[in-house]
């Protein structure tokens, strides 16, 4: 990519999304075009139309999407089906339209089938039943990335799909409702620190196994996939991964001594576990050359500074 093209990540608020504009603006392009979801909602097709018509961008990441964790996805389903599909069909076909040189889009390793052997590779996408907490959801990604895959055999685009494991770093949603497991559990973790509890429930049985990448690292990867590759040279999807897994009840410890809190860690069995494990095969993208940087506690400690920035200061006392 040329240092001087335009641009265009959709979703920039979001984890992903305000870690592709920082590795961006570190890399030097200068053309980095960005709208908040009052400025251009992406599920109406007008609007889209009308906005790659005018903005003109050369090259698109499509890091917007609605996500959450089991609760949400339990809730929400109409949301999630119906806002994800609306995004991608406005997004690719307008990236289609207006001629865009190549768009990155991202899956979620949790669209994989619920009993996919380990670790997962690329090729065992609908291979077999969806983890059911999150099937509206995989559903939808599994259309954008088959979407992007039908425009390139039939127009001969460069659209380029990655399947991001369990991501997480600054900018994340420390909503306990709607978030991932380790941004909510940081945030029930200091919650209980500060009120000096002597415990913080996990939700299941603590054993399913994870895998965590940092939003950094994973900005870093689709850049690289960006700067160097088209989708002839990977294939149809690429997994971006740490190649490293961990019980969530491991987790919940790293998170306990990031934060300094002593008291125990409980588990809720009576609440869903989820996929049992979840570590993705991360070798196509190891033999292009790229590998993750930033160590899982290493990046808990760097989260968990970004949550603490996010809290309202007590008001002081007056007299």
């Amino acid at each position: 990519m040329d240092r001087n093209a335009r641009i265009f990540v959709a979703g920039h608020r979001g984890l992903v999304g305000s870690a592709l504009v920082r590795r961006l603006q570190a890399g030097g392009y200068e053309q980095v075009i960005t709208r908040t979801r009052a400025e251009l909602d992406l599920t109406n097709q007008a609007a889209v139309t009308a906005f790659f018509r005018d903005s003109k961008p050369e090259y698109v990441f499509m890091a917007a999407a609605r996500v959450g964790g089991i609760h949400a996805n339990s809730t929400y389903p109409a949301e999630f089906i119906h806002e994800n599909l609306a995004m991608e069909v406005n997004i690719i076909s307008a990236c289609h339209r207006q001629g865009v040189k190549k768009l990155l889009f991202p899956g979620s390793s949790c669209i994989y089938p619920r009993h996919a052997p380990q670790p997962i590779k690329e090729e065992y996408l609908l291979t077999g039943l969806l983890e059911p907490t999150n099937e509206p959801y995989a559903i939808a990604k599994i259309a954008g990335i088959k979407m992007c895959a039908a425009y390139n055999r039939q127009y001969g685009t460069n659209y380029l799909c990655v399947m991001p494991t369990n991501l997480y770093g600054p900018g994340d949603n420390y909503d306990l409702a709607n978030s991932h497991v380790l941004p909510a559990l940081i945030r029930k973790t200091h919650e209980a620190k500060v009120r000096g509890e002597e415990k913080v429930v996990v939700w299941g049985t603590g054993k399913p196994r994870r895998e965590f990448l940092h939003s950094d690292d994973m900005a870093d990867a689709c850049l690289f996939l960006m700067e160097r590759y088209s989708s002839q040279d990977v294939g149809e999807l690429v997994n971006i991964g740490a190649g490293r897994d961990i019980a969530i009840f491991e987790l919940a410890t790293l998170v306990a001594e990031a934060i300094g809190f002593k008291g125990r860690i409980e588990c809720d069995t009576t609440q869903p576990d989820g996929m049992p494990q979840k570590l993705l095969d991360v070798s196509r993208l190891s033999a292009l050359g790229w590998q993750s940087r930033i160590g899982l506690q290493e990046g808990i400690r760097m989260t968990y500074r970004d949550f603490q920035g996010t809290l309202v200061p007590a008001p002081q006392a007056l007299g």
